[in-house]
């Protein structure tokens, strides 16, 4: 029977938020932010989370383990270099030999640092990836401000053509407003089968999961792409200001009392 698994990029150390903590570890409305997405993942259909983890990854295993998941299975792969999104997410494919072997097992690859995620989103995203049995399905953002993001490129007829970063985009493709938030379903063997053919960026010498989708579709495979992630959930959290910020949101959402200080894993 198809699963829903999903693989959680925990890997990184957050350099601008001025701690030894990973970033992932800081806690947002008394969580560990990680654990928020793995929460949404969960709640959205997912029996099994495999976590890539790096830096300082006792901590974010500690962080992840603390708590109790129910019946749902939490694994572990490490990611021993920072080589970029698409290499994270090869890391984990030894843990997936059986949802690599045969088409139709979906997998959510989501970043670690997102805990404004809502479940209800990934429902739909998942929902139309199997509607329209794609090999790769985006949940897109619309922003005033695209600054920092990946764009969605679309051809004359509103077709997904690919995603360009920023800092390889021309001047009018940055006047694009739809973005890439990292809200990504694949079709498990699509997706490895297409990482095996991610070449390292020549600017950062990455390895990026963002060129998969059009490799996928140069090879006629269907990728899917909804405008479904509200513009208040893509807040990054790069700096113990953004911290901040994002803790008073999840806090306002779920009506937890506010804070009158950082969030408690900003500090060390």
């Amino acid at each position: 029977m198809p699963s829903q698994s999903a693989i959680i990029l925990a890997a990184g150390k957050g350099t601008r938020m001025k701690s030894d903590l990973p970033k992932v570890a800081h806690e947002v409305a008394d969580a560990p932010m990680v654990c928020w997405v793995i929460d949404a993942c969960i709640q959205a259909g997912c029996s099994r989370v495999i976590v890539v983890v790096g830096y300082r990854q006792d901590v974010v295993r500690a962080a992840v383990e603390s708590r109790d998941w129910g019946d749902a299975t939490i694994e572990f792969a490490v990611q021993d270099e920072q080589l970029g999104t698409g290499h994270a997410v090869r890391c984990a494919e030894p843990l997936m030999t059986d949802e690599r072997a045969t088409r139709g097992h979906n997998v959510f690859v989501l970043a670690g640092d997102g805990p404004l995620i809502r479940a209800d989103t990934l429902i739909t995203l998942v929902s139309r990836h199997r509607d329209h049995k794609a090999s790769a399905t985006l949940a897109t953002a619309i922003l005033d401000d695209a600054s920092g993001y990946g764009r969605i490129m679309r051809d004359a007829d509103g077709k997904f053509t690919g995603i360009i970063e920023q800092k390889n985009a021309s001047p009018e493709q940055l006047e694009i407003r739809e973005v890439n938030p990292s809200y990504y379903c694949f079709d498990a063997a699509s997706l490895f089968n297409a990482l095996e053919q991610v070449k390292r960026d020549p600017v950062s010498d990455e390895y990026y999961i963002t060129d998969v989708p059009a490799l996928l579709l140069a090879e006629g495979h269907p990728v899917e792409v909804i405008d479904a992630v509200p513009a208040e959930d893509v807040l990054s959290i790069n700096t113990l200001e953004q911290l901040a910020e994002v803790d008073r949101v999840l806090r306002a959402r779920i009506g937890m009392a506010p804070t009158s200080h950082h969030a408690s894993g900003a500090r060390d």
